[in-house]
Formats: C-alpha cells, structure tokens, sequence
C-alpha cells in the first residue's frame, strides 16, 4: 500500500511546481541497430503472444544487476544526479520528448526501453555520459559506467505554454504511472493492476519490466506506449494511447494472462491521499484547512445515477464494496478547487487532478471497491479504488479490460444535478444544551444551478437511508448566504460497526441531486 515508497521519499519529489522538488529525469539515445542486422518487429499482438507465453513458465523475479556505484546509491546521492538536457530524446522533433528515470536507491530494478519506429523496434542505450553527478558524489567515479536499465521515463509535450516542455506523464516503480492536466500539480495515480489488495495473502505488485514508445512525428497530437507487466500470478500486455490536453485522456488496453488464482483482481486501479478536511479537521493541529489530493470517489451507474462518497482517515482500515453491472465510470476526485479552503502556497493541492475511469464495453456484474487506511502524515498514500469482476479469477485464464482514464481539473455540470460541496460532522444534538453523548451530526451542504430553476411552489427534500445506526433529527434548509440546500443529520450509532449512510435530494418524484454516500465509525477522526 505504500505507493510512495516506489516513486519519492517525502511528499512532494514528484510535484509538478509551486515550489515541489522535482526528482531529475534522464534522458537516452536509442542504439542504431548493428551493421546487417534486421531490427525486430514490433506490434501489439506480438507483445501480447509473448506474454500469454510467459504466463506458462514460472514466475523469475527481476535481476537486480546495477553497477555496485549505481546499486549503493542512496536517497541523498540520488537525488544528486542530474540530466543533462541535450540528451532529451525526439528533442527538435516532435511535440514530445522523452526523459529517462535514473536508476538506485529505491529502484534497483532496471526496466528497458525500446524505440518503435515503422513497426520496428531499437533498444535504447544508457551510459553515465548522459548525467550530470553532482555533490555529495564524485563525478569521476561514474565515468564510462554502462546502466543496464532505468527506473524509468516521463514524457514531456507543451501542455500549459507552447513554449514550455511540460511534464506530461511518468511512469516509474512497479506499475505505478500518473499524468498531468493542463494547470494540474501531480497528485494521484494509477497502476496497471491491483493484486490481492487489503486481504488476508497480502498485496502483489505486478510490475511494467519493458516498455516499447512509438517515435512521434513533427504533427503528433497523441503517442502510443506499450508495456509488457510481470508478477507472481499474472502477466499482461498494456497499450497506452495518450491525448494531452485540458485533460489528458489515455485509452488503455490490458490483456491480462493468469498463473494461478487470485483472489481479488483489482482493475484500473488508483492510489490517492486522504488526511483530513471539513469532516474530520478537528484530529489535525494544522494552519492549513485541508490537506489531501482526493476529496470523494464519484461512480456513475449505468442508468446514469451518480454516487459522490466523501472519503475518510478512518481509524482503522475501511472497505467499502459498491455492487454494480456495466458502470459508466468511476474515479476519485479532487472538487474542491478553491485555494481558500487549503491555504498551502506550496504543496498547491486545489490543483490537484481527479481521475476518471470509464469502461469501454461491458464489464459485467462486479463491484468498485474503496479501501481507505488511516494514517497521520500527508507523504503516505491511504486511498486506493478499483473495480472487481465479480467472477471468481483462476490459473489459466485470459482477460482483457478496455478503458480510459481522464487527468485533470474534470468538470461536473450541475444544470441538471446538484452536487455535494461540503461534509462537515461534529458532536451531535442543539448547540447551548446538553445533548445525549451519543450523537454524532452530519452537515452536507448541496450546490447547483438546478435550484435557479425551481419555482416556489417546488418542494425540496431529502431521502436519507442509515445502516448501523437510528436518525435521531435531520432537516433541510437553504442557506440564503451562499445559496447552498443544507442537510443536517443526527445519528445515534448502535454498537461499533461502521454507520454507512446515504442521502438525495428531490423534488416530488424526480431526483434533482446526485447520491450522497459515506462511511463512519466512532473512533473515526481521534488522534
């Protein structure tokens, strides 16, 4: 579960901007094929023949052969290694370039590039000529060292200033990878599989071992990336076809090939950071109003209802399983875009992008599955989300999964629907008098235009369903000082179990909000 842990040490090494530290990319030359040597063929059905071959030998954990000065890096000295520019690939010649992550310290598994152009493939080549080792290191001890691999690469296109190469996309440790917006500080991510996710076998982390880029040209507006993914119980071929743009949209196909049962598959996984806000702020002595990169998870059903579930740092580990069939899509989200209400001038968090999954064909019967984890620092990554076929996975199977996933500031129309803008809870009851220690209030603020077209004689109410627990008040109000509809609810908790609880507005018999949805227990937001 610690994302982190593959990318960066501390929070902010992979920020884009404001004022984060950047871990310095390296960039590569692809080797020319030799003198009379055919260069091999390249397409995406010969990498998914060959992994569905892999997926019949027994799993061979990756060789950790770096050089010993490479292998012995550590967090500081890695960190003083730096690219030299001139060597970023397609540099002059297409909107895209590509810069290579340099291996040691925490990545001591080489991974390897190849160069696909005209359907033909080059190995890319590494040396120590290609960086710049600074202090505390000694340059001259690197000189003529081979790397046999990187960590691996990012892309960089102009995605906010035509003149300016912006990061696009990275890809580095296990098969984590993340993409930019335009205006987007990095935040999320996703992965290319979840394996055995917060169950009793313990988490696999299936990894991208080789990665095929396809040469962009002068006119490119997209750039096509495969990768071939290896673990204990699955292999897979992965074709990713990346628009940057407003939002950066990848189309995403994965061709999974089993080696033995697994318990629970994880699809289109993402990993975020939940610490607190309005619902749990008083856990946190902080200046800042709230720190996370993901405030909800938003799910679209397939008769087109939309679920906002507000996460939570629980106090302990949480697992929330929503049972669908053919959904629309589903992601977490950051809403809340307003700097105001973060109040951090650098970590810059009202910019970080949500992340949408929309399935492309039918998925069937399954469930998308939200595990939080609590924790007490912002570095940690305690938010995952995936979908879960419903049919059970077994040895020998082969899978395949279409989708896209959108990066970026994604925007929520609310001419049809309101939407949930705020949760706030606290002790329960009537302020000044003495109330029954037992109750726990809730505070969901609704806004959209939908409201603006309501007449007077509309009546708006809730729909509230609870689990675990009794309603002891609830009432709905519009607040007439910034034209939010307020749902206020009181809850009297029975036992420990976690109280879930959901509630919509509407008017008669149509439905003017989307559903609102979360999960609490009675420890949740002490420290």
């Amino acid at each position: 579960m610690h994302r982190r842990s593959f990318l960066v040490s501390g929070a902010s090494m992979l920020m884009f901007a404001s004022g984060g530290l950047s871990l310095d990319a390296w960039a590569q030359t692809p080797t020319p094929a030799a003198e009379n040597e055919t260069p091999r063929q390249f397409s995406f059905d010969l990498l998914t023949q060959m992994m569905k071959e892999r997926a019949t030998k027994d799993y061979e954990a990756p060789a950790e052969n770096l050089p010993e000065k490479i292998a012995s890096l550590n967090y500081d000295q890695h960190r003083a290694i730096r690219f030299l520019p001139d060597h970023g690939l397609w540099q002059g010649e297409s909107p895209f370039e590509l810069q290579a992550f340099h291996p040691g310290w925490l990545f001591k598994q080489p991974v390897k590039i190849h160069v696909v152009e005209s359907g033909a493939e080059t190995l890319a080549h590494f040396d120590s000529s290609m960086f710049e080792y600074r202090q505390p290191l000694k340059a001259e001890d690197f000189n003529g060292i081979e790397l046999p691999g990187v960590a691996g690469f990012r892309l960089h296109y102009p995605l906010n200033d035509p003149a300016v190469m912006d990061e696009l996309v990275s890809f580095l440790g296990a098969s984590y990878f993340r993409a930019l917006g335009r205006g987007s500080f990095y935040g999320i991510s996703a992965r290319g599989l979840a394996v055995n996710t917060a169950t009793s076998e313990g988490e696999e982390f299936p990894r991208f071992s080789e990665f095929w880029i396809e040469k962009p040209t002068r006119q490119s507006k997209e750039i096509n990336v495969y990768a071939a993914l290896d673990s204990q119980s699955v292999t897979g071929a992965y074709h990713f076809k990346i628009v940057p743009g407003r939002n950066t949209v990848m189309e995403v196909t994965a061709r999974l090939f089993t080696r033995s049962d697994i318990r629970r598959l994880g699809i289109a996984p993402m990993t975020s950071m939940f610490l607190y806000s309005e619902n749990n702020r008083a856990a946190f002595d902080d200046y800042r109003n709230q720190v996370h990169d993901s405030d909800g998870l938003k799910i679209v059903r397939a008769d087109g209802e939309e679920v906002w579930r507000h996460l939570n740092n629980p106090s302990e580990l949480a697992n929330s399983f929503y049972v669908e069939t053919n959904p629309k899509a589903f992601g977490l989200f950051q809403r809340d875009r307003d700097f105001d209400h973060y109040q951090d001038s650098e970590a810059g968090y009202q910019r970080r992008p949500s992340l949408l999954v929309e399935p492309i064909g039918e998925w069937g019967k399954g469930s998308i599955n939200l595990v939080e984890l609590p924790t007490e620092l912002e570095v940690n990554d305690n938010i995952v989300a995936f979908w879960i076929p419903e049919a059970e996975v077994k040895a020998g199977q082969e899978l395949e999964y279409r989708y896209r996933l959108t990066w970026g500031s994604i925007e929520e129309p609310t001419d049809k629907m309101a939407r949930v803008v705020a949760l706030r809870s606290g002790a329960g009851g009537t302020s000044g008098v003495e109330n029954a220690g037992n109750l726990r209030k809730f505070v969901v603020d609704f806004e959209g235009e939908i409201f603006g077209s309501l007449s007077p004689e509309d009546k708006v109410e809730a729909v509230i369903n609870v689990g675990k627990a009794k309603i002891a008040h609830d009432s709905l109000s519009k607040v007439e000082a910034n034209g939010v509809w307020r749902l206020v609810i009181d809850l009297a908790p029975d036992g420990d179990p976690p109280v879930e609880i959901s509630g919509y507005l509407k008017v008669g018999d149509n439905r003017i909000s989307e559903v609102w949805s979360y999960q609490w227990r009675r420890n949740d937001g002490q420290r």
